[in-house]
């Protein structure tokens, strides 16, 4: 179970059997269904999720009981709230999964345990860091300064793997719009081909 992790870690660094071995000892495995929740909003986030198979979300749901998606998760990525992280606070966000998934789980612990223990996860950690903060930063300038039709497109072409698996709701909750906005979005766009 714990090959997706160790195929996704060895494209960034090389692991060693007891490398492989330091990460099987702090990495648990889960199992949920669609529509099974890994975190709720004002749980202890303890874990960071390692998607094995699967897709999942992570969203808030605001005053008026709206959701806004932060992010899709589907194979090969990351997971988390890293509010929650911090022993003082509880999870911002809700994670769940948009199709049964299989997750592989890894607490602060167990983070801190590869840092110090396996040769190149450090340094891997902190470059995905830079990587996520960098897409976070495009998104923030996207929502602030795009179109509706222009962020559809930067998301078609960004995630082209994924477009297809996220329901319409989910696809117009994440690029800040109506589902009735998206719809005529891609109605403009099939007519333009």
């Amino acid at each position: 179970m714990y090959e997706p992790l160790f195929a996704y870690l060895e494209q960034r660094f090389p692991l060693s059997d007891d490398d492989k071995a330091e990460i099987a000892a702090v990495v648990t495995h889960r199992t949920l269904k669609k529509g099974e929740f890994l975190l709720r909003e004002g749980d202890a986030a303890r874990v960071g999720a390692f998607v094995a198979k699967g897709f999942l979300r992570s969203y808030v749901i605001d005053n008026k009981g709206k959701e806004h998606i932060i992010q899709f998760a589907p194979e090969n990525w990351w997971v988390s709230d890293k509010s929650g992280m911090n022993p003082d606070t509880t999870a911002s966000f809700f994670i769940d999964a948009i199709e049964d998934s299989e997750v592989l789980l890894m607490d602060l612990t167990g983070h801190l345990t590869l840092m110090d223990k396996v040769p190149g996860y450090a340094k891997s950690f902190q470059a995905g860091i830079q990587k996520r903060a960098t897409a976070k930063d495009t998104r923030i300038i996207n929502s602030l300064t795009a179109t509706a039709e222009e962020r559809y497109d930067d998301f078609i072409k960004t995630y082209p793997s994924i477009t297809a698996r996220v329901p319409q709701h989910m696809l117009a909750s994440y690029l800040g719009i109506t589902p009735e906005t998206l719809s005529r979005i891609r109605k403009l766009q099939s007519r333009k081909r």
